[in-house]
C-alpha cells in the first residue's frame, strides 16, 4: 500500500508540475505578445498553434509511445518542451512563436498520454474514479496556481521563461525515478467521425463548439486583462478565478446530470454561462491602477466574480459532452469514442483564438466575453433542437459522469475491464448498440 501511495504521490506532483507550467506559459505568452504589440489576429494564429501540435500528438504520439515506452517518451518530450519554451525567449517574432507553440502543443500531448495512461493503468475498478476527480483537482489547482508565478519576475524578460523550462523539467524527475513498472500500452481501435455523428449529433458538434469556448479562453483570457486594464497580479487572479470555479462546480454539475435527462443540465449550464459571459461583456472596465479623484478605489471583483462563474459553468462542458457521448455509444467503442471526441475538440479549440482575436480587433477587449456568449448561445440552441429531435435516456441507462480536464486524451477516457454491473447485460443481441441506442431511434 506505500508503494502504490509513494508511486501516486509522484505521478500527481510530476502533473503539478508540468499544469503549473503550462499554465503559466498560456497566459504568459499572451501578454507577452500583447507587450510586444503583436497585431491581434497575429495573435489568435499564434496561440492557436498550441492545438495543432496537441492534435498532432494526441494522433502520434501513442504510437511512439507503443514503441520506444513511457519513461523515454516522456523524457524526450518534457525535453523538447523544455527547449521550445526557451526558444521564445530569444527569438521574439510572431513566426517562431507559432511554430514553437505547435511544438509545445505536440509535446504536452504526449506527455498527457504517458502520464494518463500511467495512472489508468495504476488504479484499479474500486479507486479509478476517486483518482481521476483527483488528477482533476490537481490539474486545475495547479493551472490556477500556475497563474500567480506570472507576479515573480517582469513579463517583459526572459526570467519567467526559464522559470517554465524548469517547472517542465523538474516534472520529469518523479516519473523517471518511480519504482513503480510503466503500463501495458497498445494504440485504441479508431470511430469514424460519421459513425460518431450518427450515435450523437449533438456530443459530437457540441464538443467542437466546446473547443472553440476553451481555446478563446485559454489562449485570449490574459490577453483581455492586460489589454482591460488588469495589473500583473490581476490578470494572474482573473485567469485563476476562472480555473477554480471550473473545478468547483464539476462535480455538483456532473452529479445532476447523472440524476436527470443530461441534455437538461447541458442546456441549463449553457444558457447560465451565455448571460454571464454577456454580462461581463457588457461591464465596465476597470478604473486606472491609480485612485481615481474623489478617493474612489479601483473596482475589479465584478468582473472577477463574472470570471468564476463562467468558469464553474463553461468549463464542466467537456466531461458533460463526454458522458452524453458514452450515453449513446457501446461500451466496446467508448475509448474510440472518446478519441474522436478529443480531435475534434481539438480543431474547435484551433478556430477558438482566432474568432477571439477577430472580434476583439472590432469591439476592443469586450470581444473577448462577446466570443464565449456567442459560442454558448449556439451550443444552446444546438442542445435545443437535438431534446426535440430525440427522447432522453432513462438515468439507468446514462453511462456515469466522469470529471475531465478540459484536454483529456483518449488514455484517460478508456473505460476499465468489468464497468458496470455488466458490460453485456443491454446489450442487443449483434452487440452492437447499448441499451439507449437501441430504445432510441434517431429521426434526423
Amino acid at each position: 500500500m506505500a508503494g502504490a501511495f509513494a508511486s501516486f504521490s509522484a505521478l500527481f506532483f510530476g502533473i503539478a508540475l508540468m499544469m503549473a507550467g503550462n499554465g503559466l506559459q498560456g497566459s504568459l505568452l499572451g501578454l507577452r505578445a500583447s507587450l510586444e504589440g503583436f497585431d491581434t489576429n497575429v495573435l489568435g494564429f499564434v496561440m492557436s498553434g498550441y492545438f495543432v501540435g496537441f492534435l498532432a500528438g494526441s494522433l502520434f504520439a501513442p504510437r511512439v509511445v507503443a514503441r520506444v515506452g513511457h519513461i523515454r517518451v516522456f523524457a524526450a518530450l518534457a525535453s523538447l518542451a523544455s527547449i521550445s519554451i526557451l526558444v521564445h525567449s530569444v527569438f521574439i517574432d510572431p513566426w517562431v512563436w507559432g511554430a514553437m507553440r505547435i511544438v509545445t502543443g505536440f509535446c504536452y500531448a504526449g506527455l498527457y498520454i504517458v502520464s494518463e495512461s500511467w495512472l489508468n493503468d495504476m488504479s484499479d475498478n474500486a479507486n479509478r474514479g476517486r483518482l481521476l476527480s483527483i488528477y482533476m483537482v490537481v490539474q486545475m489547482g495547479a493551472v490556477a496556481g500556475g497563474q500567480y508565478l506570472l507576479g515573480v519576475s517582469d513579463p517583459s524578460g526572459a526570467n519567467l521563461f526559464m522559470l517554465i523550462a524548469v517547472l517542465v523539467s523538474l516534472a520529469v524527475l518523479p516519473l523517471c525515478l518511480s519504482a513503480s513498472r510503466t503500463p501495458d500500452f497498445s494504440t485504441p481501435e479508431t470511430m469514424s467521425f460519421r459513425e460518431l455523428f450518427r450515435l450523437s449529433p449533438l456530443g459530437s458538434a457540441g464538443m467542437v463548439m466546446s473547443g472553440v469556448a476553451n481555446g478563446a479562453l485559454f489562449g485570449f483570457g490574459a490577453v483581455y486583462a492586460q489589454r482591460a486594464g488588469f495589473t500583473i497580479t490581476e490578470i494572474s487572479t482573473f485567469m485563476a478565478v476562472m480555473f477554480l470555479g471550473g473545478m468547483v462546480l464539476q462535480w455538483p454539475i456532473g452529479r445532476v446530470s447523472d440524476m436527470i435527462d443530461r441534455r437538461l443540465v447541458i442546456l441549463f449550464v449553457t444558457i447560465a454561462a451565455t448571460l454571464v459571459a454577456a454580462v461581463a461583456a457588457m461591464l465596465p472596465e476597470p478604473a486606472p491602477l491609480s485612485v481615481q479623484p474623489g478617493g474612489e478605489e479601483r473596482v475589479i471583483w465584478p468582473i472577477l466574480a463574472a470570471a468564476a462563474l463562467f468558469g464553474g459553468l463553461s468549463i464542466p462542458h467537456y466531461s458533460l459532452f463526454t458522458a452524453h457521448v458514452n450515453d449513446r455509444v457501446p461500451i466496446r467503442k467508448m475509448v474510440a469514442a472518446s478519441s474522436a471526441l478529443v480531435f475534434l475538440n481539438g480543431v474547435g479549440a484551433i478556430a477558438g483564438p482566432n474568432i477571439a482575436a477577430l472580434l476583439m480587433g472590432q469591439a476592443g477587449p469586450s470581444g473577448f466575453f462577446i466570443t464565449l456568449a456567442g459560442v454558448h448561445a449556439a451550443i444552446g440552441l444546438m442542445t435545443g433542437f437535438r431534446m426535440l429531435r430525440r427522447r432522453a435516456p432513462q438515468p439507468a441507462e446514462q453511462a456515469d459522469f466522469v470529471a475531465m480536464p478540459l484536454r483529456g486524451t483518449a488514455i484517460a477516457s478508456q473505460m476499465p475491464e468489468g464497468w458496470g454491473p455488466d458490460d453485456t447485460e443491454e446489450m442487443s443481441d449483434d452487440d452492437s448498440e447499448p441499451a439507449a441506442a437501441i430504445a432510441v431511434e434517431d429521426d434526423d
